[in-house]
């Protein structure tokens, strides 16, 4: 119940909850057959960033609108007890049940971000919007000073000597469903994921200008873009469908089956 009031909106439908129960507790099965290098002395941790957010009963009432915590409290519960001892399974085993707070319309492949294919973690449309998900669009400017420096650390062999930083930028590479993988800097292809990291943006989905001495990034979504996202999954309870339809939806091929089996 702590990771779900953790990693998903109360406010959420309750069949978006239902699926963020399923989706953690198939996670958490998975980590346990598959430690994390991260804490070899622990199963799992509370980092949202490594294996699931976690909080505590009184840190969630405090966050929650007083007038509504006793409801949010009660969803909660229905999605964790509603599907006890269900999980997401391939090939007999549970899934890595990877999720994100908003894709740019479509998820990504664990191929392309992760440089791993996984059969149930493919590419697929995700009807959240900037109707629907707040921040849908974000923008983050960076000096241009820093800008060099921070991506000559990564990237050494950038030349980034141009006199108008417009120039350091080329041409961006697109995946099937026409996010963006890869950009040319300073002569060299950064995959744009590690351009998210090094300038902590949203995600790896943007666009980018330089005016001036200021570099600014248009970014789409939020995460990394693998598996379920959570906005999209409270998207498609609105239209009707069921925990397991959303699963269904995000993890390819996965089945929901009962861990006693």
């Amino acid at each position: 119940m702590g990771v779900v009031a953790a990693e998903m909106p109360a406010a959420f439908q309750q069949e978006a909850l239902r699926a963020q129960a399923i989706a953690a507790r198939t996670y958490t099965l998975y980590r346990l057959a598959n430690p994390s290098a991260n804490h070899p002395a622990a199963d799992l941790c509370g980092d949202s960033t490594c294996c699931q957010a976690w909080m505590s009963v009184e840190d969630r009432v405090a966050q929650w609108d007083s007038a509504k915590a006793d409801g949010y409290a009660e969803k909660i519960t229905q999605a964790v007890t509603g599907t006890d001892g269900l999980a997401l399974y391939y090939e007999g085993k549970p899934i890595l049940a990877a999720f994100h707070a908003i894709s740019a319309g479509s998820t990504k492949s664990a191929l392309e971000v992760w440089g791993q294919d996984i059969t149930y973690l493919q590419a697929v449309t995700s009807p959240e919007g900037e109707d629907v998900a707040p921040n849908y669009y974000s923008a983050v400017s960076v000096d241009k000073a820093d800008f060099a420096e921070t991506f000559s650390e990564a990237y050494p062999q950038a030349d980034l000597s141009a006199e108008d930083c417009a120039d350091w930028f080329g041409e961006e590479s697109y995946d099937e469903a026409g996010l963006p993988v890869s950009i040319e800097i300073g002569g060299v292809e950064a995959d744009t994921g590690q351009v998210r990291t090094l300038f902590d943006l949203r995600s790896a989905t943007f666009t980018v200008e330089c005016d001036g001495d200021t570099i600014t990034f248009y970014v789409t979504g939020y995460g990394h873009g693998v598996g379920m996202s959570q906005y999209g999954a409270n998207a498609l309870a609105k239209e009707g469908k069921t925990a397991e339809e959303i699963l269904a939806w995000y993890y390819t091929g996965a089945e929901v089956k009962s861990m006693s089996n």
